[in-house]
């Protein structure tokens, strides 16, 4: 295959090198990885490659990833914004909270770009238009720092897509290395109007694009994620180390069904999609956090309980829109219980962070904090109470 196509990546971890280097790899683009973890960086510029294993209900398949460089950001942020600026596409996988500190090589690359077509902005993040985040920060840098004309022919210079990624990438081996085990099961949706009158359309095989996203991104966030997290924070309160566990458990595998049951009827409410198509989409999801060979620790997938009980995540943003609509969001409001349970978790600055809030605010100021939901809004007064039972 001909490598003569560019991606710059930001984020050498699990989801950056083993789902989005592997469907840029496969797709004929060098991939530059960027990253400032110091170990990533240097393993990457060290091996020439690496495998992906991928785990199916029917066994494993693994491939190597090699045609790729590395670059530390701390040390070479220059060599990036060169990079970018001669590149097709620019990705990320970074985890929201951290889009603002990836914002400055791309800004100063959009202005210095080299190359005639305009720059295509994907951000690869388990948030809802993460690529407009994103944008905010790298056009606010480019009015802030640089030359505020280069934001006239904006156009001309990058092109921003939001997109929705669903994989799922269970804990590694201890030994691993560069190597990922992951998911088989993906998908990779991404807008395609930005691409319009003049923008390249990225040819990424396996990529998804579309028309609009957000029927796309809330069945995900609100089946996948939803259930996922639901698992895990159950998972925890009860001692039950693995996802698959959980879901053997036939109490808690209801639980799990009831909450996507209370999303599955806002979906297609809204966004028309069919009471059978998501039943079926549903099925698939339960059977793939069901799948022992994943092993995915509830610890881990509970992880930032604050980002996950936050006004447009997984529970509180479709429980606030069935709310809206005068629905019932009981087994949200169950999943969002065990989720603020989720304190002083080792290795979790979040889990701490929670634990601080509801023990320093009265339960009003903390749902407000936690959940930034407005007073007014009719959910709000439904978990209050929650909130209430769990400090005390």
């Amino acid at each position: 295959m001909s490598y003569s196509k560019k991606a710059v990546h930001f984020g050498g971890g699990n989801i950056g090198r083993g789902f989005v280097a592997e469907f840029l790899h496969n797709s004929g683009y060098e991939v530059v990885f960027v990253d400032v973890m110091d170990s990533i960086i240097d393993a990457l510029q060290k091996a020439p490659a690496y495998t992906v294993t991928e785990i199916g209900e029917d066994g494993e398949r693994t491939f190597t990833i090699d045609h790729y460089r590395a670059i530390n950001s701390k040390y070479n942020l220059d060599d990036v914004v060169k990079e970018i600026a001669s590149a097709d596409v620019v990705t990320c996988a970074v985890g929201p909270n951290i889009l603002k500190f990836v914002a400055e090589p791309v800004a100063k690359a959009i202005e210095a770009r080299t190359k005639e077509a305009p720059l295509a902005v994907i951000a690869c993040e388990n948030a809802i238009n993460a690529t407009t985040t994103w944008k905010g920060f790298i056009e606010k840098y480019i009015e802030d720092k640089l030359n505020k004309d280069t934001l006239k022919d904006i156009e001309k210079r990058a092109r921003y897509a939001n997109s929705a990624i669903d994989r799922i990438v269970p804990a590694q081996d201890a030994d691993a290395g560069l190597n990922v085990k992951i998911e088989k099961f993906h998908e990779w949706c991404v807008e395609q109007k930005p691409f319009e009158n003049g923008g390249l359309k990225p040819e990424i095989e396996g990529v998804h694009y579309v028309d609009d996203l957000e029927p796309y991104i809330e069945r995900k966030l609100f089946t996948v994620n939803t259930s996922h997290a639901t698992a895990a924070y159950y998972g925890y309160n009860r001692g039950i180390p693995y996802i698959h566990e959980v879901l053997q458990n036939k109490e808690l595998h209801d639980i799990v069904r009831a909450a996507v049951k209370e999303t599955a009827h806002l979906i297609v409410n809204k966004h028309g999609i069919s009471t059978q198509e998501q039943a079926d989409y549903v099925e698939k999801i339960v059977k793939r956090i069901s799948n022992p060979t994943l092993k995915d620790n509830v610890a881990r997938v509970g992880r930032a309980p604050l980002r996950k009980l936050s006004r447009k995540e997984r529970f509180i943003g479709p429980a606030a829109q069935l709310a809206e609509r005068g629905e019932k969001v009981d087994a949200l409001l169950g999943a969002v219980e065990m989720a603020l349970r989720f304190q002083n978790v080792e290795g979790d600055d979040e889990s701490f962070e929670l634990a601080k809030i509801l023990k320093e605010n009265s339960a009003e100021e903390a749902t407000t904090k936690i959940t930034g939901l407005e007073k007014d809004h009719p959910l709000y007064s439904q978990v209050v109470p929650i909130v209430k039972k769990v400090q005390g």
